[in-house]
């Protein structure tokens, strides 16, 4: 749900970024191997789609770095270089999946969708709970049979509340799982997006506010 992209090119980068996001991922990019590992270290990412040939630290060695911390962050390693040969040494330094340059972008989403369901954290196909039915594959939702429009956000929140199975999830959390690093905590995103979604939950109120301590379904 939350994805890094690691990429030198950064024309590249952006165009990978808003397609992630678009498919209702939260992304941060980044242009060097330095500023992956600084990344990463601050946030608990799903995936990393990972660039090689990275400057200043090769993204070999943000990898290794990565698999040696114990991190249950996935990655998605790319390379101009496509030989059998590389793609084996790329998967022996813990990559989880490998694809060549050029790529065409339905199979980066559906690589990193695959990658996102291998996490730490698995996430069934579908999801319900007091009548709403989130299909995960598909990204749509229900309740009692009737389809909300969701914005990618707004089902991104539904989702971890869902996930939560009942638990109450921090704003901090939201904020964490749902938003990129841009995201400022003072400006009241979650709290304007949760008022969205409930309104377009209808009646009776599903999601309910537990003082101090977060939001729960």
């Amino acid at each position: 749900m939350r994805v890094l992209v690691a990429e030198d090119e950064e024309i590249l980068a952006e165009l990978v970024a808003t397609g992630l996001r678009r498919a209702g991922f939260a992304v941060d990019t980044v242009y060097s191997g330095d500023a992956a590992l600084a990344y990463l270290g601050l946030h608990d990412y799903d995936v990393v789609v990972l660039d090689r040939d990275l400057p200043r630290v090769h993204g070999d060695d943000v990898a290794r770095g990565l698999v040696a911390s114990g991190s249950r962050t996935r990655i998605l390693m790319l390379t101009a270089a496509g030989s059998l040969e590389d793609r084996v040494a790329g998967l022996d330094l813990g990559a989880d999946d490998y694809l060549g340059k050029p790529f065409e972008f339905p199979e980066l989403v559906s690589r990193v969708r695959a990658l996102r369901r291998r996490s730490a954290r698995p996430v069934p196909p579908q999801l319900e709970r007091h009548g709403i039915r989130l299909d995960t594959v598909r990204r749509t939702a229900s309740r009692e049979g009737r389809e909300l429009d969701l914005s990618p956000k707004e089902f991104s929140v539904l989702q971890l509340l869902l996930e939560a199975d009942g638990g109450t999830v921090s704003a901090e959390e939201l904020l964490e799982r749902a938003w990129d690093a841009n995201a400022d905590p003072f400006t009241g995103a979650v709290r304007v997006c949760m008022s969205k979604l409930r309104g377009k939950l209808g009646e009776p109120a599903l999601i309910r506010t537990v003082q101090g301590v977060g939001y729960a379904l």
